[in-house]
């Protein structure tokens, strides 16, 4: 039976690295299906989760129905840059592992998949206190646990070979932390729309807060249900530059696109007061295949 990568499902880890590849120049289809299979045997979902996007789908001449190339969303007043590529890793120590563990993980994985694949970025993320933004809000509030979790992550009701697998979005923001501090406690509140202390919401924050642009029980899917996202996003840091690798899995795309055109002001005018000190610098979508017997199942790209 397939089963979801467990890091999918599982808490985000102490230490994470997100690797994105491109495919390698004049790479053939069969250099990609060997290359595939390769990896499918290496990543265990848990401390290699993988995400495959759709110019690797295509180059396959195969189809993942729900999967698209990220593209900014229609009517937009913000600048919401696209990074698609073709393959995502999620790097996760688990209990107990050092993050040195991560680099030669990396250095193993970059060996395996040359030349079909090229390391385009490597961003390194962490764990702050107990789940929070480098702003000191706490990140993830309201996200589905338990069998609500499964039920918005994972793919159900599908061919074979896509049930238990799941699509993620992928952003990485860049924070202005310094003005951020600069505001004081009154206008933090009044931009995310919670309290960062108490992480109450603030039922006097405007429309543009960040919590009414995002409110996903206030959203509805196509099939009517609510408009949820598992989120597993994690802090990154280089030198003097700090933000936010925003990570979405969900049963499809759908529910990111809402909260995103509503973010963005494409629904309503409304823009989210998060990019008064934040940007998007990324973004990307991929398909997380389910595991079968311990492995990537690849099939429904004929693999």
């Amino acid at each position: 039976m397939p089963t979801p990568q467990p890091g999918v499902l599982a808490p985000i880890p102490a230490h994470a690295r997100y690797l994105t590849f491109s495919l390698g120049a004049g790479v053939s289809a069969q250099q990609l299906k060997q290359t595939l299979t390769q990896l499918a045997a290496a990543t265990d979902g848990r401390q290699v989760v993988a995400g495959l996007g759709a110019p690797l789908v295509a180059a396959l001449g195969a189809s993942v129905p729900g999967l698209k190339t990220f593209e900014p969303v229609p009517g937009s007043l913000v600048d919401l840059p696209a990074t698609q590529t073709a393959l995502w890793l999620w790097l996760r120590t688990l209990d107990g592992q050092d993050p040195g563990d991560l680099l030669h993980r990396t250095q193993a994985l970059e060996a395996l998949l040359a030349p079909a694949f090229t390391l385009s970025e490597v961003t390194d993320a962490f764990k702050y206190r107990s789940g929070h933004d480098l702003t000191g809000f706490e990140d993830g509030t309201e996200n589905p646990a338990g069998d609500d979790a499964v039920a918005t992550a994972l793919v159900h009701n599908a061919a074979a070979g896509l049930n238990g697998s799941s699509f993620v979005a992928v952003q990485r923001w860049q924070h202005n932390l310094a003005h951020f501090q600069s505001l004081g406690p009154a206008k933090e509140t009044e931009l995310i729309g919670r309290d960062r202390e108490s992480n109450e919401e603030d039922e006097d924050a405007p429309a543009t807060a960040h919590v009414k642009r995002t409110a996903q029980e206030n959203f509805e899917l196509s099939d009517g249900s609510q408009a949820f996202m598992l989120r597993r996003s994690m802090p990154w840091m280089q030198g003097s530059s700090a933000g936010l690798v925003f990570v979405a899995f969900g049963r499809s795309l759908e529910a990111f696109e809402i909260l995103l055109a509503s973010m963005t002001g494409a629904r309503d005018g409304q823009v989210d007061g998060l990019f008064q000190f934040s940007q998007p610098l990324s973004g990307a979508y991929f398909w997380c295949p389910a595991l079968r017997e311990g492995r990537l199942d690849l099939s429904p790209l004929g693999l």
